[in-house]
């Protein structure tokens, strides 16, 4: 049995991929490191935290010690990185964070899987790295590297670090760059949970400037099969942009929302841009598409009804999650805007 290390795999992305490996390669076994920040939630694995295949351990991926343990007990084969701090408003109030887990974090995951041999080192990435795009093109995998915020350049700067273990040592990784993510269990300071969390509530929905942001949208579920796909059939060193082939400007997605839910457009409320705030992000995924013969599944407007429809029915996550430490979050961000 194949056994594999994924570190945060209690956040959004993570424990979707792990949901995923558990439910449809049973002769795969997970380790799931997580330190369970204010994303990595334990209810995003209700029902598979003590399946057979699952083993979660709480800790942090600098912690080298540990890292090094894991890999030795449980005869780990490959590392698949999505833990990170990941958000662009708070890199902005505390860059130091994202540093310390995106950069010093990857750091110590890369001279594990090298001194351990492993058989591959998977770097789960954003396309963001590559800055922002004027109203014409997409990001190739060649576009260079050109982050314009704290998270961006953290991200930047562990894949650069990959890429020079690949390179010096010989390790054996992928990265792949994906467009915003979108699905069930994503923390609500993100877009569409955001959202959808503020119009079941009848709460102004905060939209940054014009609202005409344009971003590349993927759905949760087609991001890990893609991830899978990489860490299963990619070639060692190759980088793979992974896009849902769905941009579409915020506001848009925004009335798309309260279209669904039978709310005012008179909930939009605009608030003052972020700083540096890119304008469009295009993903071209078409190395993916060819080489691993890898797509999306759902068309955009599927994939954001059936996740508005996964929070309806979920009230208890939502209301757990947006209590407490959450709701002083976001009075910090928004109060004054």
């Amino acid at each position: 049995m194949r056994t594999i290390l994924v570190t945060g795999g209690a956040g959004f992305i993570g424990s979707n991929f792990v949901r995923m490996v558990l439910v449809e390669h049973p002769d795969v076994r997970v380790v799931n490191l997580d330190k369970l920040t204010y994303a990595g939630n334990l209810e995003n694995l209700a029902g598979y935290k003590e399946h057979a295949n699952h083993v979660f351990v709480k800790g942090d991926i600098c912690d080298g010690k540990l890292v090094a343990e894991l890999i030795e007990t449980h005869r780990i084969d490959a590392i698949i990185n999505f833990a990170a701090e990941s958000h662009v408003d708070r890199s902005l109030v505390d860059p130091g964070i994202f540093i310390e887990t995106n950069v010093n974090g990857t750091l110590t995951l890369l001279k594990a899987a090298l001194d351990k041999k492993l058989e591959r080192f998977v770097q789960i990435s954003t396309d963001e790295v590559y800055g922002s795009l004027g109203p014409q093109g997409k990001f190739t995998e060649s576009t260079p590297l050109s982050p314009n915020s704290p998270y961006s350049a953290s991200k930047a700067s562990a894949d650069m670090l990959v890429s020079a273990f690949g390179h010096s040592w010989g390790l054996r990784y992928n990265i792949t760059r994906c467009s915003n993510n979108y699905g069930p269990y994503q923390f609500p300071e993100k877009m569409i949970p955001l959202m959808i969390n503020n119009a079941l509530h009848d709460k102004s929905l905060p939209v940054y400037g014009d609202g005409l942001h344009v971003r590349d949208w993927l759905y949760v579920y087609d991001h890990c099969t893609a991830v899978w796909k990489v860490l299963t059939e990619a070639r060692p060193g190759a980088i793979y942009n992974i896009g849902g082939n769905n941009e579409k400007p915020n506001l848009e997605v925004v009335r798309l929302i309260l279209q669904y839910l039978k709310k005012p457009e008179s909930l939009i409320g605009y608030v003052k841009d972020r700083p540096g705030h890119d304008r469009r992000y295009a993903i071209d995924s078409a190395q993916i598409m060819t080489e691993l013969k890898w797509k999306p599944s759902v068309t955009f407007e599927t994939g954001l009804a059936k996740t508005i429809q996964w929070y309806l029915d979920h009230p208890d996550w939502l209301e757990h999650i947006v209590s407490g430490q959450y709701q002083e979050y976001y009075k910090t961000m928004y109060s004054n805007r």
